[in-house]
């Protein structure tokens, strides 16, 4: 295993680091040795293979200042088991899989469409809508409510969560967590952050004294209510994890990773289709002859679209929004590829290797639907495809967001033609910020009503 000390934890610094040291090498970041894991195998090998030695959380440093162990993303053992249990049997309840949170998706894109329409094909960033739309599903099933696009209140809250997430991303942030030992000490980007994390903890603490306000026990409506007669239920046991501090720590966590990927999911599908036009000229092709234009897209539709959603496969592979993967910490002394990981090493399984790996994708720095299509055009699956992780840590939301971009996407195509005021070949898709996350580029973008 090679051993190396880096400045700062991208990843195509890793990359770099893989070609030299092979798929698993020890990397330092900053002060702290990290175990690295790159290629499709050895990812799903540890994850899957290993999947409850590697299930442990490691540190993002700026995000633990606020969090530290509380709340279904930072919490590991029995607390972080029994957080995920309850979430997704609660997000199940209130429509993860079933037909309503598809209900819910189509109603918020018909609201997206209105609202497109009211531009009447004037250049615009619809990276806050994107917000807006994927905020509002996540929204619905944690406080029971979806808001106007045009409410200073939610927009604020995007704002925050966009500036959370681009300020962890910069390379301030990517400093920090090299050496938050001691950068701690000092003024920075993370009192920034914590900053604006606390304004949200601030804001969901008060929707959870008006759930608790109107909370009919025979009636619950959302994530919250739950949440809060399982703790009324529980509380005379001392050692409950249904407490006010995980609560609110796991709607930061539902509401932050319910927004952000999603959102700057599409946005980059959207550029993409500026700067490939004729990919968009197949997938509307394929959306008018199974959809046409007199109704939403439905979830019944994806089944017999199979270049759309080849295409929306691919433009999670390329965009790679999480390319490093959250860090995960084995839980014990853990024999991995004849290496010993004492317990408590954290791990960087990096997505992006995976995303990119050319052992199962032929051009993998290209975007290239027909990756995802096999010699017949149906759907191909690929051990490789793993924008959501894998394993017991595999992310919380997965279906909801694989059924928000199927129809969000669809719908936007069916209803509009895109185009720019610049030439495909020059549409720069290099992000604003790229450390554990990545920030789509802004571009001005002109939805023609077709």
């Amino acid at each position: 295993m090679g051993v190396c000390t880096v400045h700062w934890n991208t990843s195509n610094f890793f990359y770099w680091l893989q070609e030299k040291h092979g798929d698993v090498f020890t990397v330092h970041l900053g002060p702290r040795p990290v175990v690295v894991l790159c290629g499709t195998q050895t990812i799903r090998e540890a994850l899957v293979n290993h999947a409850e030695a590697f299930s442990g959380r490691g540190t993002i440093a700026a995000a633990q200042l606020v969090m530290q162990d509380y709340g279904i993303f930072f919490a590991n053992g029995e607390r972080w088991k029994t957080l995920r249990r309850f979430s997704l049997a609660t997000m199940k309840e209130f429509g993860m899989g079933k037909r309503s949170v598809e209900e819910r998706i189509k109603d918020e894109a018909q609201c997206l469409v209105e609202e497109l329409k009211k531009y009447q094909g004037v250049p615009l960033d619809p990276i806050f809508l994107f917000q807006c739309i994927t905020a509002n599903i996540i929204c619905s099933i944690v406080f029971g409510e979806r808001f106007d696009y045009t409410d200073d209140q939610f927009l604020h809250l995007l704002n925050l969560m966009y500036k959370i997430f681009s300020l962890l991303n910069s390379f301030s942030g990517q400093m920090f967590e090299l050496f938050s030992g001691f950068l701690k000490y000092f003024p920075g980007v993370h009192r920034q952050i914590v900053k604006k994390q606390q304004e949200l903890l601030d804001y969901i603490a008060h929707s959870v004294e008006k759930h608790k306000a109107t909370l009919d026990p025979s009636a619950p409506r959302d994530y919250i209510d739950t949440y809060l007669l399982r703790m009324e239920k529980e509380k005379s046991n001392h050692n409950t994890e249904f407490h006010h501090q995980n609560l609110i720590m796991s709607v930061l966590s539902l509401f932050f990773a319910g927004t952000e990927t999603t959102s700057s999911t599409l946005h980059y599908g959207v550029l993409l289709m500026l700067k490939y036009p004729h990919v968009t000229e197949k997938v509307q092709k394929e959306i008018d002859h199974v959809i046409g234009s007199h109704r939403l897209p439905t979830l019944d539709d994806r089944t017999k679209m199979p270049y759309t959603d080849a295409v929306i496969h691919e433009i999670q592979r390329f965009s790679d929004i999480i390319p490093i993967g959250l860090p995960h910490r084995v839980i014990k002394d853990t024999l991995f590829r004849g290496y010993l990981l004492p317990k408590n090493t954290e791990v960087y399984p990096v997505l992006s290797s995976a995303l990119h790996d050319p052992r199962y994708f032929e051009q993998p720095d290209k975007f290239n639907p027909e990756h995802f299509l096999d010699a017949n055009g149906a759907l191909k699956k690929c051990a490789a495809f793993l924008p959501f992780s894998t394993g017991k840590r595999i992310c919380l939301g997965e279906s909801i967001a694989r059924n928000e971009l199927f129809i969000f996407f669809t719908t936007i195509l069916q209803n509009f033609s895109v185009a720019s005021p610049v030439a495909p070949k020059d549409i720069d898709l290099t992000p604003k910020e790229n450390g554990i996350g990545k920030i789509p580029p802004t571009h001005q973008i002109c939805f023609l009503a077709r």
